[in-house]
């Protein structure tokens, strides 16, 4: 699920998901916000808003994005 495998298309694979949003996260977005943007660029191929979440997570697990204080993801800066 997270990487493609036979059954797992490598555009449905959660790794794949997850870059599609870090590049949407040029600036700081709240979730609902990342959801409508990621909505509109996977048009031609909807994904579910769980899948979403998941992908969201699997950012929040490799580090690559936070919460601030306002409630609003950002890209980690630097390592």
């Amino acid at each position: 699920m997270i990487l493609p495998t036979k059954n797992i298309s490598p555009n449905r694979a959660l790794l794949t998901l997850a870059g599609r949003i870090f590049e949407e996260l040029g600036s700081p977005r709240t979730v609902s916000g990342a959801w409508d943007e990621f909505r509109r660029q996977q048009e031609d191929r909807p994904v579910s808003y769980a899948f979403f979440i998941l992908a969201i997570d699997l950012l929040f697990l490799m580090k690559l994005v936070f919460l601030d204080d306002n409630g609003l993801i950002r890209r980690r800066m630097g390592g």
